[in-house]
């Protein structure tokens, strides 16, 4: 049987998106780059600001920001849903980090990252 490794997403800037998540997500961060890591760009011509593939780590499953060429929103196929104890706060911090509204339903809402992926904010269960 296997096991969640991570969870990929298709991107256009993978470095930006990353960072993105890393502050949504409560206790996630982007992955360090070691210097072994930092050689291996730079061999490519690459820095931490044009890597390709960036992680994203916390106390779950890791995020994995792969850059695509030609990705669009129409070929999104997974979104996360974020569990809030004060939504509307919650939203607010989120369109300040770039996110934007797509719809509100009772109980969730809908948001846009800076790329176009679809997410939720849905409310805590009480407790």
């Amino acid at each position: 049987m296997g096991t969640l490794k991570e969870i990929v997403f298709d991107c256009r800037a993978a470095p930006a998106l990353a960072r993105f998540w890393a502050a949504v997500l409560d206790g996630y961060a982007v992955r360090d780059y070691d210097r072994a890591e930092i050689d291996r760009l730079a061999a490519l011509g690459l820095t931490p600001e044009t890597d390709p593939t960036v992680m994203v780590d916390g106390p779950g499953p890791s995020l994995c920001f792969q850059q695509v060429p030609g990705r669009s929103r129409e070929n999104n196929r997974v979104h996360l849903d974020i569990a809030a104890a004060d939504r509307p706060a919650e939203v607010r911090r989120l369109l300040a980090l770039g996110a934007t509204v797509e719809r509100q339903a009772p109980g969730y809402t809908v948001l846009l990252d800076p790329e176009g992926n679809s997410f939720c904010v849905a409310e805590a269960p009480p407790g």
